[in-house]
């Protein structure tokens, strides 16, 4: 059992998908750390009344999260208050309720990077010897796996397991078959078929592709998948292992053979905060590009902001055509909850959250917010809208990574990734730069 380190998702602002640790991280972790040392304040009785409070993260599956909220309350008698201040504050409102020791009972879970610092202050149960029975079985094979801490994580979390989740993430391209003319039946088989796809579809010369630069570490990490383990990248993430080495040299290669090809939208990488919302933007509702790198729940983003664009489809990137191994995407815990053990009632909010993975909820989130579950029943039945087909199938080869990256690595990639495509630096400045900030993680 590991943790996979990427998670997540960005997108939306502090999502899954936003790889960047926030300056604010690093100087309250240890503030989290001596909220956490004290008594448990935030325990005691409220006159037999039980109130859940729940902070969600996710914008996009907020109205599934409420309406079963509602439905949960109905059926026990339990009532569930919903706080959503969306993405970009949640991560910010959650640290200032941990500083004031007045946390949730339940809160919503992305990154493990941004996560550590409230597991280690316990702020969250630790679910392991609940999912050895029959609550962990009805998932599908890596999902309690990627959520779990294995001894000695260099993120210096206790071993365990924190988050449950009813979503879990891949991360592919999304595209639409008329601006790219790809066949969602025979996509290209490999790197070079892509670009010759995406080139000969670029009529306007600006570039019919775009990823944020937030997820280029996600990008990089699924290429440099073609040639290097598992355990080789999870190494490299440790410092264990070179970056200087030929798999992550051609990982860049690739991203540097899309600039050449012409092919990256505007010859450059969208940055700063927000970035990914505006990819998705640009191509759920401006239709500038055709295609664009993202994560499984970028599907879901899709459907809260353009519910009338339905016609694309969403596939794994082939493989690179030197490739020695098969490409597979990084593994990310989707949506999910974590259970506040010190809050007022922790038995209840541990039944919740097992409710709200149980394959019914499970549907309504994929079917509302067009999300991929973790339910085994779910994804063996194969009833999911026709845009989360290719992200669905990733899942089946997820990456299975035990380390992170460091923030300064992860700082680095994100940054040097666009002085790559600018042609501000060489894969070679790229690799030395990234070997530097792993000595300093």
């Amino acid at each position: 059992m590991r943790r996979n380190p990427t998670a997540q998702p960005m997108s939306r602002p502090m999502s899954r998908r936003s790889f960047v640790w926030t300056a604010g991280s690093l100087s309250i972790a240890a503030s989290l750390l001596l909220q956490g040392c004290g008594s448990d304040s935030d325990s005691g009785s409220d006159g037999g009344r039980v109130e859940l409070t729940f902070m969600n993260q996710s914008r996009g599956q907020e109205a599934a999260l409420n309406a079963l909220a509602k439905q949960y309350t109905k059926q026990t008698g339990i009532a569930v208050k919903v706080e959503s201040p969306g993405p970009s504050d949640y991560l910010a409102k959650l640290q200032a309720k941990a500083q004031s020791r007045n946390m949730p009972d339940v809160y919503s879970s992305f990154l493990a990077v941004d996560m550590a610092p409230f597991y280690k202050a316990g702020w969250a149960m630790n679910l392991q010897s609940e999912l050895k029975g029959a609550w962990g079985d009805q998932f599908a094979p890596g999902v309690v796996e990627q959520a779990t801490f294995t001894k000695d994580n260099n993120l210096g979390v206790p071993a365990g397991v924190y988050s449950a989740h009813w979503e879990t993430q891949s991360y592919g391209l999304i595209f639409d078959p008329t601006r790219t003319k790809i066949d969602s039946k025979t996509p290209p088989k490999t790197m070079d078929d892509l670009i010759t796809a995406l080139k000969a579809s670029n009529k306007d010369g600006k570039g019919n592709f775009s990823v944020a630069s937030t997820l280029t570490p996600a990008l990089i990490q699924e290429f440099a998948s073609n040639w290097l383990t598992d355990q080789q990248i999870s190494d490299t993430f440790a410092g264990k292992a070179s970056w200087k080495s030929d798999g992550w040299r051609k990982a860049f290669q690739l991203l540097l053979d899309l600039k050449k090809a012409g092919v990256i939208s505007n010859g450059a990488l969208p940055g700063g905060q927000g970035d990914n919302p505006a990819v998705e933007t640009s191509f759920f509702n401006k239709r500038e590009v055709g295609a664009i790198f993202d994560a499984s729940a970028g599907v879901s983003v899709g459907k809260r902001t353009a519910p009338d664009y339905t016609d694309y489809a969403s596939m794994p990137l082939p493989a690179a055509s030197d490739a020695t191994l098969t490409p597979r995407s990084p593994g990310v815990p989707g949506k999910g909850a974590v259970v506040n053990p010190r809050g007022k009632h922790p038995k209840e909010a541990l039944a919740f959250v097992k409710w709200l993975t149980m394959p019914e909820q499970q549907k309504v989130f994929a079917e509302q917010a067009r999300i991929v579950p973790t339910s085994k029943k779910l994804l063996a039945d194969g009833d999911l809208p026709p845009q989360l087909a290719g992200f669905a199938s990733a899942t089946k080869n997820q990456q299975r990574v035990t380390n992170s990256l460091t923030p300064d690595v992860n700082a680095a990639l994100t940054r040097d990734t666009q002085s790559l495509v600018l042609g501000e630096k060489t894969v070679d400045q790229v690799l030395d730069d990234l070997q530097s900030a792993q000595g300093r993680g």
